[in-house]
């Protein structure tokens, strides 16, 4: 636990000193976390640099709300100048610190563990997200942390009750995550007491059904329906959509496709020397490190029901109609990449080799390049 205390540290501090923890312009949660303080679910809205829907006379913000949930004492002392930015660095904070937990209570070597989160914070976009602090990004480190915390539980006292109250943090941090729901429910289930098995399967569905039901009157109160229209009205809106339809359509599986696994930087003969787009780059040059999971093996139950969760989680946006836009990896695989971090942890058991060493120190290097290049050209603090 020790460990894992310190690798939250070390990891708000670094991003602190990076960061400076400025506070984002983008700061969507925060003008949301006030509205629900004042008893109403549409924004105040300051204008077209804020993404927030026109619906029936007002504005509102269309993300997952945990967040805005997580920023309500801040606002309430700060009010809209609370920083946005400081709730994403607490997180990523959080996540390292969890990821480091787990990778201890799966036995994994010290200089291994050491690799595994490093790559974690960096060779994934998890620094670039918390550095930054924007609505979009926020979403993402919120995920993260709350995908872990669930998977740290299950790997720990697998109290039910709390892995679902973990997982609706998740699903409502990036709505990719409810898809994962049913993969912690067959974890759950492998308790060898049948009694107890039942009793926590019973236990976990009985706590997602409250949070589901506010879920219903949210969107009743947003939208005037029991589900959410959000992304579809605004994809219906947006120019890079389309006037009707789903924003989810196999149409754009070559396009995610490409932007996942072949998307790369450009290369020029002066300095910078390489430029990263700001569409991002696939993952195939951001984050060869992932190759890792693939040498998981046990526990069989373990490491199907992850990879039952990696397909599953990342299946929406393999369809979805835009890949994350400004960014500097990919920033949708952080939906689900702690499902496959538990799998490199699972696979380096008994230590990482050279090459997996090689790997994640690449993915690092090529994580923090980003971050400079990020703040040095694009977002100059």
């Amino acid at each position: 636990m020790i460990g894992s205390i310190l690798a939250g540290i070390a990891t708000f501090v670094l991003l602190a000193a990076v960061s400076h923890l400025r506070p984002t312009a983008y700061n969507n949660y925060v003008l949301l976390a006030d509205a629900f303080l004042h008893h109403r679910v549409w924004i105040d809205w300051p204008g077209e640099y804020i993404d927030a829907l026109w619906f029936q006379g007002q504005r509102y913000i269309i993300e997952a709300p945990l967040p805005a949930i997580l920023l309500l004492p801040f606002v309430a002392i700060w009010g809209t100048s609370a920083n946005q930015t400081l709730l994403a660095v607490l997180l990523a904070s959080v996540a390292v610190g969890t990821a480091w937990e787990i990778a201890r209570r799966l036995r994994v070597p010290l200089l291994a563990r050491t690799w595994l989160c490093a790559f974690l914070l960096l060779g994934t976009d998890l620094f670039w997200c918390a550095m930054l602090g924007d609505v979009w990004f926020i979403a993402h480190v919120s995920a993260v942390a709350f995908t872990l915390l669930a998977l740290v539980e299950l790997l720990g006292k697998r109290r039910a009750w709390l892995v679902a109250i973990y997982a609706v943090c998740a699903l409502e941090s990036r709505f990719p995550l409810i898809l994962a729901v049913p993969m912690y429910a067959l974890l759950l289930g492998t308790d060898p007491a049948v009694d107890r098995r039942a009793r926590k399967l019973v236990v976990f569905v009985t706590t997602l059904l409250p949070f589901a039901a506010l879920w219903v009157l949210y969107n009743e109160l947003r939208w005037h329906v029991p589900y959410d229209l959000g992304y579809t009205a605004w994809y219906h809106q947006d120019s890079a959509g389309e006037p009707t339809g789903s924003p989810f359509r196999l149409s754009y599986f070559p396009y995610q496709l490409q932007s996942f696994f072949v998307q790369y930087p450009q290369f020029m003969r002066g300095f910078p020397y390489a430029v990263p787009g700001y569409g991002g780059q696939a993952l195939t040059w951001t984050s060869p490190a992932l190759v890792l999971a693939f040498f998981a093996w046990r526990p069989k139950r373990w490491v199907f029901v992850l990879w039952l969760a990696t397909l599953a989680v990342a299946a929406p946006s393999f369809v979805y109609y835009v890949n994350g836009y400004a960014q500097f990896g990919m920033r949708h695989a952080l939906d689900f990449e702690p499902f496959l971090f538990v799998l490199m942890a699972l696979g380096m058991r008994r230590g990482m080799p050279w090459f997996g060493q090689a790997l994640c120190a690449y993915s690092v290097l090529v994580g923090a390049w980003g971050v400079w290049f990020w703040l040095t050209f694009y977002r100059p603090l």
